[in-house]
């Protein structure tokens, strides 16, 4: 039974369509989730939520939330990273300050300033998770990164530590539609 660790677990869009895409997974069902987020209130809720859904499935899946990255992490097979470091307020300065002097950008987490922000602010975290990492989790264990600003923490990552990661984003999804449906064509 692999164990997935999800690191910034309070994150409620990520967490629960991950949840919802990995419990519909036949060969994940059973596996071990441990939820990990600061923010006790947002924690528990994901917790509740993905426990009552291994419940009402009838799934095999085992559910538990810490706020210690590194009680998470011990053992695990797969860290999922969904962390917005500073929370929404930061994630408001990194679009209203620029914008305030002339740069408006489309959403100010993955390019220019507020993407430059956010990564100063994202790429310490990171670092020192996969730190964690080396030191806990099961050798070879593998880090799904969806923390923006993507390129720039990933090359981070391949630059502080062995660990091997995947940088993931939901926007290609998004822009392939949208592109799709501006030239009228099958996405």
């Amino acid at each position: 039974m692999p164990k997935i660790a999800m690191i910034g677990a309070g994150s409620i869009v990520f967490t629960k369509t991950l949840l919802n895409d990995m419990l519909a997974t036949p060969c994940l069902q059973d596996a071990e989730y441990a939820l990990m987020s600061p923010t006790e209130t947002k924690l528990r809720r994901m917790e509740a939520f993905a426990q009552r859904m291994v419940q009402e499935n009838g799934l095999g899946a085992q559910v538990w939330a810490t706020t210690d990255r590194r009680e998470a992490l011990r053992d695990a097979d797969y860290v999922v990273c969904m962390i917005q470091v500073g929370g929404l307020e930061a994630f408001g300065y990194d679009y209203e300050i620029p914008l305030k002097y002339g740069v408006d950008q489309c959403i100010g987490d993955s390019l220019g300033p507020g993407g430059v922000m956010r990564g100063l602010r994202s790429i310490p975290v990171l670092s020192d998770m996969v730190l964690d990492m080396e030191q806990v989790a099961k050798p070879g264990a593998l880090l799904l990164n969806y923390t923006n600003p993507m390129a720039a923490c990933c090359y981070a990552l391949g630059r502080v530590s062995p660990v091997p990661y995947i940088g993931l984003c939901h926007g290609v999804q998004t822009t392939l539609d949208l592109i799709a449906g501006y030239v009228g064509v099958p996405k």
